[in-house]
């Protein structure tokens, strides 16, 4: 009499199911995608900072969340009567300022008799402001060289700006993005102009 080894109560080899493999490499793969898509958008269109003091207003108020996009400057550069989010020279320790820019690389500023002109023609504001008072070291002729940038508030009487010494022009280095949407409270949000 022979003998068999071990019991078989039926064993059967299981096939390998290729169209439920390839469903699961389908769904990780789309799984993955979208998360790159997140973190992408949250690194370049969700940062969010608080805005700090009354510098903008009536644009911004002083505690408005705004998000700011990273993303604008990687494919252009600043334009006039863009609202920029900067670090002062650089300070990484500093809060983040948000202001208007004014004058451009090439771009000559100088602000006589309460107005800002840019290359010898009046600034055009589209928005109203008030006459500026103290025009700082944009008092003399400013010329910006490659990637530097004259930045003010839009409450000119009341915001620490490219007007002095210790803000200066900004470098395109320390901006860190456009300011492109506001949140003031619950409901209440746009698009910064």
């Amino acid at each position: 009499m022979r003998r068999r080894s071990g019991l078989n109560f039926g064993k059967q080899r299981k096939k390998f199911n290729l169209p439920l493999f390839k469903e699961i490499l389908t769904w990780i793969g789309e799984i993955l995608l979208i998360i790159v898509v997140a973190g992408i958008c949250v690194s370049f269109f969700g940062v969010r900072t608080t805005v700090v003091g009354q510098a903008m207003s009536e644009t911004l108020s002083n505690g408005d969340q705004i998000l700011i996009n990273k993303f604008q400057y990687v494919i252009s550069s600043p334009k006039q009567g863009d609202v920029v989010v900067f670090l002062p020279n650089g300070n990484e320790k500093s809060h983040y300022y948000v202001r208007r820019v004014i004058g451009v690389p090439g771009d000559t500023i100088q602000i006589k008799e309460g107005a800002v002109y840019v290359n010898d023609e009046l600034y055009l504001e589209e928005r109203e402001v008030a006459s500026i008072e103290e025009a700082g070291i944009a008092s003399e002729p400013i010329t910006l060289e490659d990637g530097e940038y004259f930045v003010l508030g839009d409450n000119r009487n009341n915001s620490e700006d490219s007007r002095f010494a210790n803000i200066g022009n900004i470098k395109e280095d320390y901006i860190i993005g456009k300011a492109w949407v506001y949140f003031e409270s619950i409901g209440k949000m746009g698009f910064i102009k």
